[in-house]
């Protein structure tokens, strides 16, 4: 079973609409999707509702500026890649995006064909880093990871973001040991105690969407991390 790719989607933040405007259109023309949004304050509750394969952001917004939209969207998805737009290539400016996860910075005036660039060499290079993948086959689910959609008999789930990156890295080393430390690190950021009573929940849920096929067992191995066992009875 295999899923045709999708159109990357594009989290777009400007806040001088028309250049924001001509920014959307080309990028579209590119066969891009593109979701622009001109107010810091609204980004993040956006973000929140959609799902994304890239955000870029311009750094100089009112009300609420693009390092703290991109701290805020890291909290919720700590994969997606970020590019930030600034007028001023400062040092400050640079060290301070960076910190918060920046891939790449871009200086107003730019050519366009050099942030297209950018965008398709950071998404190639998302989409074959660690195994990553558009979709996986799970026992008899399909499970789209850029979508978060967990697929069995027709029947269609939407996962979180935590949730499916988390299933995502599982389903990338099937019947292996996933260490809860690397998980913990890679979605969460931490590995304190919270963050694991927290990992723990999302373990469970996942064990509960994946139920519906009894070859598929959602292990805890006890002190290193989880195991998700394709063709063995549960």
């Amino acid at each position: 079973m295999s899923m045709s790719r999708k159109s990357a989607r594009i989290f777009l933040v400007e806040d001088d609409l028309s250049f924001g405007s001509v920014l959307k259109s080309y990028l579209e023309i590119n066969d891009f999707e593109v979701d622009l949004v001109d107010d810091g304050k609204l980004a993040v509750d956006v973000f929140r509702r959609g799902v994304y394969d890239l955000c870029i952001l311009d750094v100089m917004l009112p009300h609420v500026d693009g390092f703290t939209i991109a701290s805020e969207i890291r909290s919720m998805n700590s994969l997606i890649p970020i590019i930030f737009l600034t007028a001023k290539k400062l040092k400050e400016d640079l060290l301070r995006g960076y910190g918060v996860g920046a891939d790449d910075y871009i200086t107003k005036p730019f050519d366009t064909d050099i942030l297209l660039c950018k965008i398709k060499a950071i998404i190639t290079r998302r989409d074959t880093q660690d195994g990553s993948r558009a979709s996986y086959e799970i026992g008899k689910y399909l499970f789209n990871a850029r979508l978060r959609t967990l697929t069995i008999a027709g029947q269609e789930r939407q996962l979180s973001p935590k949730e499916g990156q988390l299933l995502e890295m599982l389903a990338m080393a099937p019947n292996s040991l996933v260490s809860r430390e690397a998980a913990l690190k890679k979605i969460w950021g931490t590995d304190d105690y919270f963050t694991a009573r927290s990992m723990d929940v999302y373990v469970t849920k996942l064990r509960k969407y994946l139920s519906d096929d009894p070859q598929i067992t959602l292990k805890n191995i006890h002190g290193s991390g989880f195991q998700l066992v394709v063709g063995e009875s549960a």
